[in-house]
Formats: C-alpha cells, sequence, structure tokens
C-alpha cells in the first residue's frame, strides 16, 4: 500500500493473540495495559526523509544509549481512538486533525514534520491488520491509538537529531478512570506549574507530562484524583487539567454559557476542547474562551454560578468535576454529581 511516494510493507506477527486470550483482555481492557499485536515503524534521516514504512510485530525496539531523545527529550506524541459501529464499521473521531497537530508539535521540538497523509495511512495500515482489536459496538471501550516520533540519531550535543522514528502503538482502552464516567475531585496545584509562556504547552510533548508528575502524586496525597494548573506568571488563572481541557457551565437551561480558558500557548489545543465549543455554538449555547481565576471559580461555585464543571480530552473523554480542593480551603460544584 502507498501514500503518496512512500510504500508501507506488512509483516505480520508469528504468534499473535489468540482469540480466547484477546476476548480475556478485551473484557477488562483498562488504560494502556495491553498491546495489538503489531505497530507501524517509519524512518527518517536528513536528506532522505520519511522512508522504510512498516507495519511490524509489536515489541521491544533497539536504540542506542547516546540517543538523542534519552538525554534532551526531542519526541512527541498523538493520542485518538477508533470505534466499531453498530454494522461493524471502524472510524476514528478528527484524525485529521490529529495529524496537523503532530505536524505542530513536531515544529516546536524541532522534529522533521510528518505529512498528514503518511499520518492518516499508518492508522489505516495498522487498523487494517489488528481490526480484531477494536471493541465491539455500544460501550465506553475503543481501540487507543498512540502515534509518536522520537530522535534517533547517537550523540550528547545539544543540537536537533537528524534521525528519527515515528511509531504507531494500539492499545484496546477501557474507562480512563477506575470509577468510569463518574464525578473527581481536584488538587489545585499552587507550587508547580506545567508551562509558561513561550514553552511547550501547546505542544503534545512528553516532557510537560513529565513535569506534571509530582504535582499529580501531590493531588493523590491530598485525597484528589486530578490537578488542576494555574498560569506561571501570576498564579491564578486556570490553565488546564492533567492532560485534560476544563470546562465551566454558568447558568442552567438554554441560558447557560460555556466558559473555557482561552489558548494562551501554554496550554495544549484540545481536540476535543475545539470539537465541544463547536457543538456547543451548533446547539444555540452562548460559549467563552477567556481567563478565570481561582477565587472567581470559588466565588461563583459557592453562589451557585458555576452549574457544573468539566475536564475533557481524547483518554478521558467527559468527566465531571465534583470536588475542588485550593490550599486549606474546598468546595463543591453544585450538588456533585454529574450535569446534563
Amino acid at each position: 500500500m502507498t501514500s503518496g511516494s512512500l510504500q508501507f510493507t506488512v509483516l505480520r506477527a508469528v504468534n499473535p493473540a489468540t482469540d480466547a486470550q484477546r476476548e480475556s483482555m478485551l473484557r477488562e481492557p483498562g488504560f494502556g495495559k495491553y498491546h495489538t499485536d503489531h505497530m507501524v515503524s517509519i524512518d527518517y534521516a536528513e536528506g532522505r526523509g520519511w522512508h522504510n514504512a512498516r507495519v511490524i510485530p509489536y515489541g521491544p525496539i533497539e536504540l542506542d544509549p547516546s540517543a538523542i531523545v534519552l538525554h534532551y527529550a526531542q519526541e512527541v506524541f498523538e493520542g485518538l481512538k477508533a470505534y466499531r459501529w453498530a454494522d461493524g464499521s471502524i472510524v476514528s473521531f478528527r484524525a485529521d486533525a490529529n495529524a496537523a497537530r503532530l505536524r505542530s508539535s513536531a515544529r516546536r521540538l524541532a522534529i522533521p514534520e510528518l505529512p498528514d497523509a503518511v499520518f492518516i495511512e499508518s492508522l489505516r495500515q495498522l487498523i487494517a491488520v489488528d481490526k480484531a482489536w477494536v471493541p465491539g459496538a455500544g460501550g465506553e471501550e475503543a481501540l487507543y491509538l498512540r502515534p509518536f516520533i522520537f530522535a534517533t540519531e547517537p550523540g550528547l550535543g545539544v543540537r536537533p537529531a537528524t534521525q528519527y522514528r515515528y511509531l504507531l502503538i494500539a492499545s484496546p482502552a477501557g474507562a480512563y478512570f477506575k470509577g468510569g464516567i463518574a464525578p473527581v475531585s481536584v488538587w489545585v496545584s499552587t507550587e508547580y506549574v506545567r508551562a509558561c509562556p513561550g514553552g511547550t504547552g501547546a505542544a503534545k510533548f512528553g516532557g510537560n507530562y513529565a513535569a506534571s508528575l509530582l504535582a499529580q502524586a501531590e493531588a493523590a496525597e491530598n485525597g484528589c484524583d486530578q490537578v488542576v494548573w494555574l498560569d506561571a506568571v501570576e498564579r491564578r488563572y486556570i490553565e488546564e487539567m492533567g492532560g485534560m481541557n476544563i470546562f465551566f457551565v454558568l447558568g442552567s437551561g438554554g441560558s447557560a454559557r460555556l466558559v473555557t480558558p482561552e489558548l494562551s500557548g501554554s496550554l495544549l489545543p484540545g481536540i476535543t476542547r475545539d470539537s465541544l465549543l463547536q457543538l456547543a455554538i451548533d446547539a444555540g449555547f452562548a460559549v467563552e474562551e477567556r481567563r478565570i481565576d481561582i477565587d472567581e471559580w470559588q466565588k461563583k461555585a459557592a453562589a451557585g454560578e458555576i452549574t457544573e464543571v468539566f475536564a475533557c480530552g481524547t483518554a478521558a473523554v467527559i468527566t465531571p468535576v465534583a470536588r475542588v480542593r485550593h490550599g486549606a480551603s474546598e468546595f463543591r460544584i453544585a450538588d456533585g454529581q454529574p450535569g446534563m
């Protein structure tokens, strides 16, 4: 199969999972716990471009100990899902937007951009080989797809690499949170920040997530499921949650307004976020992209003006927020139950 001038070759796994093994994994997939039998691999070399596109058996990869990614974190990734419809067909949601965001992230990290057509074809190739791993229709389950690019060139000099590898792996996925789609509690981080103006916050870059782990652990220590990030400059404006964008509903019924932090360059331009904004507009709701500070959140929640808060993202889909801890204070959103 070809995509432009790039031809994909397929090497099937010799010992793929049996039907019984796969069905057992699909019953309780978790998130990132199991992987399909195959993955896509494409190489890049300066002067040659992207080449050697293959579907190969899933497994460990060989990497030089001095590979630039291991020392200077030159990598980017994406996340999207494939769903099975009632008629048996398999679809993905706005994969073109993921392709565009991967290119944007790559530009920020000085990584060669993968053409959109190659990205889309890699999804088709992997799903065609591993379609049996896509869960059945009608539930929350899906096949989570993780494309990523990383620098493979060996060397300890601080510079952009000249060699890279694109991999696409897949994992059957159930609910992101253990409780499924149920209200979560959040911890507002006042000591740490996720990203800063001029940094990499708008890129889907592993370093952003590594920098969030300590605050996420702090949230767990304080009895919360997730962390909420404040801006890096004034430490008062809401930016996003750990790996998810955040929305506030002010009012109720037909007069309800949907508010979300504006894209400041230090938070991720979520595809689910963008989709929800457009759907809300199409449904006739007022939407606002603006700064909202922690004091406004707490005061309007106490006054009943903020009637619902939720996080959104590919992995978590839409997750309601019920309880907020901010330093020594704690407050609830409405009655603490999912909104309408």
